[in-house]
């Protein structure tokens, strides 16, 4: 197979996911990853008419974030209109499944020049996914995978786990930490890239939704959200949640753990990166910072819905010939306090290895776009550390997870 080089990687800051309250909600999703590629484009010098593919992940593919919004927001960006684009759904993990697809055509030799990333304006998209279930009321499927609310699930596997309340909210302020010594660093500056209105005015050049303020005192005072669904009914059928998830463990009894403090923030954002061939790299004058090893996806039992990352960094390190002692860091995305603390325990990585600038609990979590934001934000570190080896998954919706390792070069 062919290496994989990553060229450069980008990205936007996070703004707060709600309508009249974050930076972001009146940029058109195509202009918010329009700036990305524009900006990928611009500072690499890239010659747009020979982009084989431009690849975006995007959880929900609705009013404005549909319509192929790669392509769309390639147009945007000014690329050469040879430069095609697809748009692909792998609920939260999309934007690395982008990176992988585009990473596998390289490896075959099919082509030489992907952009990939990905995109999601939550404070657009919330509303309307929160009125439809993951099974897309497919009843036969229910009955076989009781697939219930993303909270509920994570407080499941806490309970089953023996994670604490208290570990999850210590967990939690730790990733805040992070982010706010990360961003007093400005360790995200080299990928962050500014997002302006259409008028020229400044929209947002600056992460909005961390609280580094954020204390063990004000966690504990958060009242668990997920319990307050038990007893509503599910989409519209008749059953209620507590039926649905006693239907799949009987006899639970739910010590509901989870919060707005311990779970990812809504946001609105936007990622990308470069992949080349290393023959088309050589021949226009790209240096690689880093290239790719090895690629896994992973499915998991649908119920748990969170649970596939420890089998997915299992299957990709079997396929790069590695153990977990090889990796030098780990980001792994904090959809729920519960995920990454099960991933530690389970494979005995320690937690100065994961997450290291803090993650999704402090800084949010874009659906569609936090997998590429992650693997810049790895390969940024891994060349502030000078370190080698760095590992990416993440928990989607229907119980998958996809994984990367990267080497810097």
């Amino acid at each position: 197979m062919n290496e994989v080089w990553i060229i450069d990687a980008a990205r936007t800051p996070r703004g707060v996911g709600k309508v009249g309250k974050g930076a972001l909600w009146e940029v058109h999703p195509q202009q918010l990853l329009s700036t990305v590629l524009k900006a990928l484009a611009e500072r690499n010098s890239l010659d747009t008419a020979d982009i084989d593919d431009v690849i975006i992940g995007c959880c929900t593919q609705v009013q404005k974030q549909s319509s192929d919004i790669a392509r769309m927001a390639a147009l945007d960006a000014g690329y050469s209109v040879k430069a095609g684009g697809i748009t692909v759904d792998r609920f939260c993990g999309s934007s690395i499944s982008s990176v992988n697809m585009g990473a596998a055509s390289i490896m075959a030799g099919m082509e030489d020049l992907i952009v990939a990333g990905g995109v999601e304006m939550m404070s657009m998209t919330v509303p309307i996914t929160a009125s439809m279930p993951t099974d897309a009321w497919n009843e036969r499927l229910r009955r076989l995978y009781p697939m219930t609310n993303v909270g509920l699930a994570a407080d499941i596997i806490a309970n089953e786990e023996g994670i604490t309340r208290q570990e999850l909210d210590q967990f939690a302020l730790e990733s805040q930490r992070r982010a706010g010594v990360s961003l007093a660093e400005g360790r995200f500056n080299k990928s962050l890239v500014p997002v302006y209105h259409e008028d020229g005015s400044l929209a947002l050049d600056h992460e909005e939704y961390p609280r580094p303020q954020t204390t063990l005192e004000t966690l504990s005072q958060l009242e668990p959200v997920f319990g307050r669904l038990m007893d509503s009914e599910f989409f519209g059928t008749g059953q209620t949640y507590r039926e649905l998830v006693e239907g799949r463990w009987p006899g639970m009894v739910i010590d509901h753990r989870h919060h707005a403090g311990n779970s990812s923030g809504v946001v609105d954002g936007a990622s990308a990166l470069i992949l080349a061939s290393p023959e088309y790299a050589k021949a226009n004058g790209f240096k690689p910072r880093a290239k790719i090893r090895a690629m896994a996806n992973m499915g998991h039992q649908p119920e748990y819905i969170l649970n596939a990352p420890v089998d997915a960094a299992k299957k990709v390190l079997n396929k790069a010939g590695m153990t977990i002692g090889d990796i030098d860091l780990f980001e792994v995305n904090e959809a729920f306090a519960v995920v990454p603390m099960k991933f530690m325990r389970d494979l005995d990585v320690p937690h100065d290895k994961l997450n290291v600038n803090g993650g999704s609990i402090a800084l949010g979590h874009p659906i569609g776009a936090t997998g590429c934001m992650l693997i810049g934000t790895l390969l940024d570190e891994l060349e502030r550390r000078d370190q080698g080896l760095g590992l990416v998954t993440m928990c989607a919706a229907g119980a998958m997870a996809p994984a990367i390792i990267v080497e810097r070069v």
